[in-house]
């Protein structure tokens, strides 16, 4: 019986490198790859041999014939997908591990950040060179989006982290935890004591809306209400209010659909995952029934994962309805009948967004009242936010219905519409933040570089030394799995450095950046300091029957760190 991937993935394509026949697509070399919600097993050519199930790291493939519940589809998707793009899976070109010559010498590098980019990056080093590698982060706390940005409800992409375990007890790491660079260090200093930096800090500012009454509150970023569930240190415990019946996400991609789901999921459910305790407590009082999903663009344009979006269908108890629209009407009609040309079921592994959408209520939508009973979400395209009203906070948001043309221009029909709502949440995307020593590009929110190579954008040089991976260098696109190619790229522009001769060579020892460390943050934290504070989290999880209680503060992080 044949394996097949499950909704699950997280298209790190570690299956991919360890199966015998070259059966799993897309592989990283193939254009598809990044933009698809899975990666995908073709069921004829697959010998059974589960290679892929002992290489996946959130156990995410299954034998066709073990799936249950919402992942009995899986098997059909994987199939679907080879019958759309077929393959004959030719091996192509092989790829070796780097190595560095001998002559070389061991190398000294620090990577800034300790999130899912930054995780591979110091796993391709420590695989493939003798490198010392000097891990930092800002927080007292490693895991970034892994331990603050993933929903709560989704612990099997949590698991992830696992790989990454071995990685941060490697002898050849060292660990600087509530070190801030910037703040505490200059880029300067850090590369004073590095034969190379890679920076690994993502993307940490929100797209903004740009109309009046954003900044009332009770209107939030998405990153500001995730961390809020995750218990990211710097959000506060009473930093959302859930007073109100209605609430607005702005938005329709896979954060904008985790926020809806979060807001609507019974407690008792959250209550055995790792989600905040604070916000598990104000979601027991929440009064929220109903949750709109805002977009100013058609059904064809959603920008949520299929995966995702099928996962908020099946939510217990909350109904999804879509607010019916002429275009929004036409859309799904026409969507779902070119699937069913095609011979796939609305929902199938190509199924458009538009597609996924068939069999839903088309209900009017009238947002000045209150809702109705129950828990509903309502999916309401062609709506652009126009002003956020309100008495002190957020009591309004103002929309203007919109038209799209066939070429995908959107434009305003002057038509208004008033949502009575306590809480907006703004999902629209990220956007990275300028990084003090470095040169930062304003058109897209990244560090300016060349293939992971930093570079000075007045002269396309690079910046001896200097390397970029993740978010903070190809943008907020793609899952976690994508850094995983992400930083091979960046790491083989650093081994061709150092083999050119290109690297400076350090001014100081790794023993003299430790004493600054300590002597600029007393209270930086190392890996036993961690050790101690995942003890903590996990004893406390034990004792309540959830995988972890986290810390939610520094102080409180920092007082479990010293009591190792």
């Amino acid at each position: 019986m044949a394996y097949a991937i499950t909704q699950t993935c997280c298209n790190d394509a570690s299956c991919v490198s360890v199966c015998p026949v070259n059966c799993i697509h897309p592989t990283p070399d193939e254009p598809e790859f990044g933009t698809t919600d899975t990666l995908y097993i073709d069921p004829r050519a697959c010998i059974d041999c589960g290679a892929c199930a002992d290489a996946c790291p959130v156990d995410a493939v299954f034998p066709v014939d073990r799936l249950r519940g919402p992942d009995t589809v899986s098997g059909d998707l994987n199939r679907d997908w080879f019958r759309d793009h077929p393959n004959d899976h030719a091996w192509g070109a092989p790829s070796f591990p780097r190595s560095l010559p001998a002559e070389v010498g061991a190398l000294r590098i620090a990577v800034v950040g300790t999130g899912p980019s930054a995780g591979y990056t110091a796993q391709e080093l420590l695989r493939g060179t003798s490198a010392e590698i000097t891990m930092i982060d800002r927080l007292p706390v490693t895991g970034g989006l892994l331990r603050h940005g993933v929903a709560p409800d989704h612990q099997s992409t949590k698991r992830i982290a696992e790989s990454f375990a071995s990685v941060f007890h490697d002898p050849r790491l060292r660990m600087h935890l509530n070190v801030e660079i910037g703040t505490d260090l200059t880029h300067q200093e850090l590369a004073a004591h590095h034969h190379a930096v890679v920076y690994a800090v993502g993307a940490a500012a929100d797209r903004r809306l740009g109309i009046p009454g954003e900044d009332l509150p009770g209107s939030l970023p998405a990153t500001a209400f995730v961390g809020w569930y995750n218990a990211e240190p710097t959000v506060p415990a009473d930093a959302v209010e859930l007073s109100a019946e209605r609430v607005v996400v702005v938005g329709n991609g896979n954060v904008a659909v985790d926020v809806a789901r979060i807001l609507l999921t019974d407690p008792d459910r959250l209550a055995a995952t790792d989600i905040a305790d604070h916000a598990l407590a104000a979601l027991r009082r929440s009064r929220v029934r109903e949750v709109v999903l805002l977009a100013r663009r058609g059904p064809g344009q959603a920008a949520w994962s299929r995966a995702e979006f099928l996962a908020l269908r099946r939510l217990p108890g909350v109904e999804v309805v879509v607010a019916d629209h002429p275009e929004v009407r036409a859309a799904i009609e026409a969507a779902a009948g070119a699937e069913a040309e095609r011979g796939s079921e609305a929902g199938s592994g190509t199924a458009s967004g538009a597609a996924l959408l068939a069999g839903l209520p088309l209900v009017p939508h009238d947002g000045d009242a209150a809702p109705g009973p129950g828990r509903r979400i309502v999916l309401r395209f062609l709506s652009a936010p126009v002003e956020l009203s309100g008495e002190g906070r957020v009591e309004a948001l103002t929309v203007e219905r919109t038209a799209q043309a066939a070429d995908g221009r959107v434009e305003g029909t002057g038509v208004r519409d008033v949502l009575r709502a306590g809480l907006v949440v703004r999902s629209i995307g990220h956007r990275g933040v300028p990084l003090p020593g470095l040169p930062f590009d304003e058109r897209t929110g990244t560090v300016a570089h060349r293939a992971g190579r930093v570079v000075d954008p007045a002269t396309g040089r690079p910046l001896p030394g200097t390397y970029v991976v993740g978010w903070a260098k190809r943008g907020p696109s793609g899952g976690i799995g994508a850094n995983r190619a992400c930083a091979r790229e960046t790491v083989g522009a650093l081994l061709d450095d150092a083999t050119a001769r290109a690297l400076p060579v350090p001014e100081a020892g790794r023993g003299d950046f430790e004493r600054l460390v300590r002597r600029r943050r007393p209270d930086a934290v190392g890996l036993r300091e961690l050790r101690a504070v995942d003890r903590a989290e996990r004893e406390r999880g034990e004792a309540e029957g959830r995988p972890r209680v986290k810390l939610a503060t520094v102080a409180e992080l920092l007082a479990a760190g010293l009591r190792r």
